[in-house]
């Protein structure tokens, strides 16, 4: 019998691609078209403690956190704790603090996880893919030789070989106690 959640594009409008879909409603929190910030994740997340915001470290205007939903074990994001929607409206304090976290964090998951290579990205508004696009953030994604990467497209199915606990606590050790903003 079929699993329920998956579904192909078979009849749907559109041509059909050959992927299932796979529904995953609790993500809707992130779709959500709010206004201002209230029920923004990047602004609650450092309410609570790291460990239930997944964040890595806190620095004076941004921040480093896992990101809920990776694309590889380790992919981080970094977010200014103010609420603004795009690079250009970021202060030169908060660009160079989020320029620092993200060579940091390179380094850091270098140095955890071995990792050859990184995506790094910021995707603004919704036509270029921002998932949250009110939010300010810089995706980091590791990358190794042989990390799965066609996975996706020949299962259709993401691998995700570390828990999200773990591989936060492991970060949040091996980040440099100083920066050299602070």
């Amino acid at each position: 019998m079929p699993d329920s959640r998956f579904e192909t594009s078979e009849g749907h409008p559109g041509t059909p691609d050959g992927f299932q879909r796979l529904w995953t409603p609790h993500r809707m929190v992130y779709l959500a078209q709010e206004t201002g910030h209230v029920g923004c994740p990047f602004c609650t997340a450092p309410e609570g403690s790291d460990e239930d915001g997944l964040i890595v470290f806190r620095g004076t205007v941004s921040y480093v956190l896992l990101n809920l939903y990776p694309y590889n074990s380790g992919h981080v994001l970094v977010c200014p704790y103010r609420h603004v929607a795009t690079y250009d409206q970021a202060t030169a304090e908060e660009v160079a603090e989020i320029g620092e976290l993200t060579q940091i964090a390179m380094r850091v998951l270098r140095d955890v996880s071995g990792c050859v290579g990184f995506n790094l990205g910021m995707n603004q508004g919704e036509v270029a893919g921002a998932g949250i696009e009110e939010h300010l953030h810089q995706h980091i994604v590791p990358r190794w030789r042989n990390d799965a990467n066609f996975f996706p497209i020949i299962a259709q199915t993401k691998a995700i070989p570390r828990l999200l606990g773990e591989v936060r606590e492991q970060l949040a050790q091996a980040w440099p106690t100083t920066t050299t903003l602070e």
